[in-house]
C-alpha cells in the first residue's frame, strides 16, 4: 500500500492551526488543511506493514490499540496517494458511517499504532480521513442514497448522539423504516452539544442529518421518551428499540460549600453555550458567563480541556484546570510499548490557548477540592485544595491520599466540574423495563446488545459507559446488526 519508500522520502505534514491568540477570537473550527499534492505525498507514507496494527481494534493493557471501527487504513491511504478519491471515499464508508464526525475528534487510535510511528512519525491517517471525506462532499460522492426497497420494519431509537445516529443510518440502509427521538431541539446529541463548536462545527453535524432525512430517517426532537412519550406506545407502534441516550449522569463532587452559587456541570456548560452560539451568536445572553471572572475546572479529561478553550474565548480572568492524577510522562515509559495507546502527556488545544493568554499550563497536577468557598451573599469565591500523593493501600492498590499541610485557596468565581459520568440516566431504561448494572450501564445478554427486555436493545455510552465518538460508531453498527437479525432472521449488514 502506498509507496514503498515514501515513508522514508516524506516527512509527516498536517493541518496547520490558527495561532492561539488569533483563534480564540472565534468559535470556529481553526486548521488550515494540506492542498490536494501534498495530502497525496502524506498517503505515500503509508510503509505496506505486514500487520496493519492501525486497523487492529484489539485491547492491549486495558486500552484500545488501533481503529475500533477496522477501518480499511492501509487500503484508503494507498488510494489517497494514487489520487483515486471516489474508491477511497467507498472504502472508508464501508466501516465508519460519520468519517466527517472522526476526522474531527477522534484521538486517531490508528495513527498511536502505526507502524510508521514505531521508530518515527506516524502516517498522518487522520487528516487523509479528513480529507477523502471532504472532497467526497466537495464532488458529490456523499449525497444521499436512499433504500431501493423497505422491509415494513419500523425501529424506534431513543438518542441521536453517535451510537444512535450510527444504528438509524445502519437499519436504515437495511430498508427499515427508523424514528430517531431525541429530547433536545437539535438532533446530534453529544456531536451537537457535547463538543464545541470549535471542535466540531455543528453545520458539519447539521450537513450529515439533512442526508439522513433524505434517505429516509426521521428526527423527532424536543420529545423526552419516558416523559412526554410513554414507552408503552412506542413498544406498541415499533418492532423494536435502540436506547442509546449515553451516559449523560455526571459525576458530581461533594465537598462543603457545593450549594454555592457559581458551580456547574460543564455538560451543561458546554451545552448552553453552543445553544447560545447556535441560537444567537450569544446576543441573548443564555450561557454561563465566564468574562473577566477566576474560573477553575475540576477534571483533567477531554471535556475539562473544551472548558478551559471556551471560557478562554469568553474573556475569563483566569483558569485553572485541576487533575487527580500525576502528570503522565513525556515519552512512553517501558512499561508502554508501542504498539499499546501511549500514556504521555499532551497539551490539548484549550491548554495551548490559556498557555498564550496567561504565560503558563493552566493544570494543577495531584490536587483535589477541599471545599468551595462562598461569600455572605451565598456566591462562590474560591477553592480550597489539597495536593495528593499516589501510594499503595493494604490491599496492594494504588490509592491517591491527602498530604496533610498542603491546602492552596483559588480564587473562582466559577467552577466547572468535568469529573466523568456515572451512566446513563436511569428514567429512560426504567420506562423500557430495561435493567442497569453497577456502574450505571443497560445491562444486555452476555457479549450482545438485546436488553432483558425482546424487542429493546441499547448501544453507546449507555451499554459501555462513557467511551469515544469512534466507539460510539461501532456499538451503533453492532446494535443495528443485532437489532436486523431478529427483525428478519439473518442480517447482510457488516460490522467491519
Amino acid at each position: 500500500m502506498g509507496k514503498s519508500t515514501g515513508f522514508m522520502e516524506y516527512a509527516r505534514r498536517t493541518s496547520k492551526a490558527e495561532p492561539p491568540k488569533t483563534r480564540i477570537r472565534h468559535f470556529n473550527e481553526f486548521h488550515t488543511h494540506l492542498p490536494e499534492a501534498e495530502q497525496r505525498l502524506q498517503g505515500a507514507r503509508c510503509m505496506e506493514c505486514g500487520v496493519p496494527f492501525c486497523q487492529s481494534g484489539m485491547t492491549l493493557d486495558g486500552m484500545a490499540s488501533g481503529c475500533p471501527l477496522h477501518n480499511l487504513v492501509p487500503e484508503w491511504n494507498d488510494l489517497v496517494y494514487r489520487g483515486n478519491w471516489k474508491e477511497a471515499y467507498n472504502r472508508l464508508i464501508k466501516t465508519n458511517n460519520f468519517p466527517e464526525f472522526t476526522a474531527r475528534v477522534c484521538p486517531a487510535l490508528c495513527e498511536k499504532a502505526c507502524t510508521c510511528g514505531l521508530h518515527g512519525e506516524a502516517v498522518a491517517t487522520k487528516e487523509n480521513e479528513y480529507a477523502i471525506i471532504e472532497n467526497a462532499y466537495a464532488q458529490g460522492y456523499a449525497q444521499a442514497r436512499a433504500p431501493k426497497v423497505r422491509t415494513g420494519k419500523k425501529v424506534a431509537v431513543i438518542g441521536s448522539g453517535p451510537a444512535g445516529l450510527a444504528a438509524a443510518d445502519q437499519l436504515n440502509k437495511r430498508g427499515h423504516s427508523v424514528t430517531v427521538f431525541e429530547r433536545s431541539d437539535r438532533a446530534g446529541g453529544l456531536l451537537m452539544y457535547g463538543i464545541p463548536n470549535m471542535k466540531l462545527e455543528k453545520s458539519v453535524v447539521e450537513r450529515k442529518l439533512r442526508i439522513m432525512e433524505a434517505e429516509g430517517v426521521a428526527f423527532v426532537t424536543g420529545v423526552d421518551v419516558g416523559k412526554d412519550v410513554k414507552a408503552e406506545k412506542l413498544l406498541k407502534e415499533y418492532d423494536r428499540v435502540v436506547l442509546a441516550c449515553g451516559a449523560s449522569r455526571p459525576r458530581d463532587i461533594q465537598a462543603p460549600g457545593r450549594e454555592a452559587e457559581g458551580i456547574y456541570f460543564a455538560v451543561d456548560f458546554l451545552k448552553a453555550n453552543t445553544r447560545s452560539l447556535l441560537d444567537s451568536a450569544f446576543s441573548d445572553g443564555k450561557y454561563i458567563q465566564t468574562r473577566g471572572k477566576d474560573v477553575v475546572i475540576i477534571g483533567g479529561g477531554d471535556t475539562g480541556n473544551d472548558c478551559v478553550g471556551t471560557a478562554v474565548r469568553h474573556g475569563c480572568k483566569s483558569v485553572t484546570q485541576i487533575e487527580m492524577m500525576p502528570k503522565a510522562p513525556d515519552t512512553r515509559a517501558d512499561d508502554n510499548p508501542w504498539p499499546a495507546w501511549p500514556r504521555v502527556a499532551v497539551t490539548d488545544y484549550g491548554q495551548e490557548e490559556a498557555i498564550a493568554v496567561f504565560g503558563h499550563d493552566p493544570r494543577i497536577y495531584e490536587t483535589t477540592v477541599k471545599e468551595f468557598l462562598k461569600d455572605k451573599n451565598g456566591k462562590l469565591k474560591g477553592v480550597k485544595t489539597i495536593k495528593l500523593r499516589r501510594e499503595q493501600d493494604e490491599n496492594g492498590r494504588f490509592v491517591m491520599k491527602e498530604i496533610a499541610g498542603s491546602e492552596q485557596m483559588l480564587p473562582a468565581q466559577i467552577v466547572l466540574i468535568a469529573a466523568g459520568f456515572l451512566g446513563s440516566e436511569k428514567y429512560v431504561a426504567d420506562a423500557f423495563g430495561a435493567a442497569l448494572d453497577e456502574r450505571g450501564r443497560v445491562k444486555t445478554e452476555p457479549g450482545g446488545y438485546r436488553t432483558g427486555v425482546e424487542t429493546v436493545f441499547a448501544a453507546g455510552d449507555m451499554h459501555r459507559g462513557q467511551s469515544l465518538v469512534v466507539w460510539a460508531v461501532r456499538e451503533g453498527r453492532e446494535t443495528a446488526r443485532a437489532v436486523d437479525e431478529s427483525l428478519m432472521g439473518y442480517t447482510n449488514l457488516g460490522t467491519q
